[in-house]
């Protein structure tokens, strides 16, 4: 089934002709948040993507495009922004505003050096347990004994894992010798029906 590109006037078709000069086309990407980005983007009224939606390479920037290997990728989180829209559609020019009110809230906001009172409340309290220690060496202590901790564990799951696969190795022996008794008995009880000595 032919694709057409769905950017608004885009008549770009996949055909063979199109193939020949480096034009590709890429689905809608599966991740909501960035699918919708790409649908705005279109700027096509109550446009929704559908799993084989595409658009083609002529809507992305160059550097957006990943041509390295064998399949011709789109860079991960990239939204395509190359239309030719008609000027209804096209984004306008924002002019700054020039109230006093607009003006204040555009300027770089001034904060008071903080005081040594200030800067005592934020240092992390002991008493939880989530706040790094005060000090460095404390630190490297807390670090120390989850290493050892994590160590002991490692060093656990490896037995259990040696202990799990000895005991598989003797089930594996005792339904084997369960098995071979098991013919040993049926043959004997086959020969002692038929009357012949064991």
């Amino acid at each position: 089934m032919p694709q057409n590109c769905a950017a608004f006037e885009c008549m770009t078709r996949r055909s063979l002709q199109t193939r020949n000069q480096g034009i590709t086309f890429h689905k809608f990407p599966s991740d909501p948040a960035l699918k919708k980005q790409w649908e705005f983007a279109v700027r096509r009224e109550d446009f929704i993507a559908s799993p084989s939606t595409v658009l083609c390479s002529q809507h992305f920037k160059e550097e957006d495009i990943d041509r390295t290997g064998q399949i011709v990728r789109i860079r991960e989180g990239v939204v395509p922004s190359v239309f030719s829209f008609p000027p209804h559609l096209q984004k306008q020019p924002v002019t700054p505003r020039k109230t006093k009110t607009s003006q204040k809230a555009t300027a770089p906001v001034q904060v008071p050096e903080q005081t040594e009172a200030v800067e005592a409340e934020s240092q992390p309290r002991e008493e939880h347990s989530y706040a790094a220690p005060a000090s460095l060496e404390r630190m490297k202590d807390k670090l120390a004994q989850a290493h050892a901790r994590m160590e002991e564990l490692e060093r656990q799951l490896r037995n259990a894992k040696d202990r799990e696969r000895r005991c598989k190795t003797a089930l594996k022996s005792v339904l084997h010798d369960a098995s071979v008794t098991r013919k040993r008995l049926r043959l004997s009880l086959q020969s002692a029906s038929l009357g012949a000595p064991v």
